[in-house]
């Protein structure tokens, strides 16, 4: 590690509140909406199906929470720009490079560049796993030795390797531009944030506003977790007016890698969604919810949006999830957060179906029938503590 870092320039550069990355842009595809495919039920369509599907949606990028090779296969000359992921489990043993390079040249290769394999998520939320100490030694090591396996096979320039964090990660995120990352976590963090710079790549989270309704549906509008139209917040110290959460939670992110000294890295959104059901008391788990956040989402990434801070650079954002999945453990919130279901009819409709001509955006909500709706126009209060909840694929 030492030696790969030797050759990265670090310049710390004092966090100012007055920082600006609106200069920062970049060039995309016609469309930055993915959507995460996961596999955890035992009634899902077969992969070749799958990709019917999203190409009937004319969604063009996809995430795998493994490499199955089946997906790959059917993936082929499919033009599906895939992000691929490493378990948790195997984390400790890549960080052999010997074993990272027959990982890659047995999981990846084979199938590139028919399969258009373009990232390589090391791990899921490492940094907040229930076996956080082993794995947080292992995940930088992991991913340097997958990134010199990328590069002695001559694919470095087209796959990126990161890694996919939950935002309880942040010890500060309300108001964004207090933004920081938890003190257990900044020493891996940082090496993490040296290794994303100096290899271009983007870091990537988890961000779910969903939580922080249920969480405190008294304190969050419901309006501002859903993209409606609401007063929203203004941060006092950048002075910069957010409508929504999730922009909210972007720009905390990115304020807490620059209090690490890192101010140019791209945050891109991995996983956010809403559930279309929920047990009692997973308050504000409906299906009218579900279909509202992801139809205004939809909506403001057919409009190029940016978040707050970053207003130049369109937003990355996949969707979780492509299917409700049957065989996923915990609360009925984790099997409900498909917008299809196994069979591939819609669970509802968000407008997919019509990527080409915008939507008008709904502004009705609801939550669930154990709690009234909170549209209330007092200035928001983001109840991070529920908000950075970690949710498991």
């Amino acid at each position: 590690m030492a030696t790969f870092f030797s050759r990265i320039a670090i310049f710390k550069i004092f966090l100012v509140f007055s920082l600006s990355f609106s200069d920062i842009g970049f060039l995309q595809g016609t469309t930055s909406l993915g959507i995460n495919y996961g596999q955890l039920g035992n009634n899902l369509l077969q992969p070749e199906k799958v990709l019917d599907l999203l190409s009937s949606l004319k969604v063009t990028k996809a995430r795998i929470y493994d490499t199955n090779p089946q997906i790959l296969t059917a993936f082929a000359n499919s033009g599906v720009e895939l992000m691929v992921t490493i378990e948790n489990a195997v984390l400790g043993q890549l960080m052999n490079p010997q074993a990272a390079f027959q990982w890659v040249s047995s999981h990846i290769k084979p199938y590139f560049p028919a399969t258009k394999i373009t990232s390589i998520a090391v791990g899921n939320e490492v940094f907040t796993d229930d076996d956080t100490t082993v794995l947080l030694s292992n995940l930088v090591p992991a991913m340097i030795s997958i990134q010199t396996a990328l590069a002695q096979l001559g694919l470095d320039s087209y796959i990126k390797v990161s890694t996919p964090c939950s935002l309880a990660v942040l010890e500060e995120s309300y108001p964004p531009s207090a933004g920081s990352f938890k003190p257990e976590v900044a020493p891996v963090m940082t090496q993490m944030l040296q290794f994303l710079q100096s290899t271009t790549a983007p870091f990537w989270i988890n961000a779910y506003p969903y939580f922080a309704y249920k969480g405190d549906p008294n304190r969050v509008s419901l309006d501002y977790v859903l993209f409606n139209p609401n007063q929203g917040m203004v941060d006092p110290f950048t002075k910069l007016h957010y409508d929504n959460m999730l922009y909210a939670q972007v720009d905390a992110a990115i304020y807490a890698m620059a209090r690490l000294g890192f101010n140019g890295i791209e945050v891109r959104i991995s996983e956010t969604g809403w559930p279309s059901s929920g047990d009692s008391n997973e308050i504000g788990a409906t299906l009218q919810n579900a279909a509202i956040y992801n139809r205004n989402l939809l909506r403001r990434q057919l409009e190029n949006e940016g978040t707050p801070l970053r207003p130049k650079m369109r937003l990355e954002v996949y969707v979780f999830a492509l299917f409700n999945e049957n065989m996923k453990p915990g609360p009925t919130s984790e099997r409900n957060y498909g917008l299809f279901h196994p069979d591939g009819t819609m669970a509802y409709n968000v407008g997919l179906s019509a990527k080409s001509t915008s939507r008008s955006p709904t502004s009705s909500s609801s939550s669930s029938s154990s709690s009234s709706s909170t549209t209330s126009s007092a200035p928001i209060s983001d109840v991070f503590s529920s908000a950075t909840k970690v949710k498991k694929p």
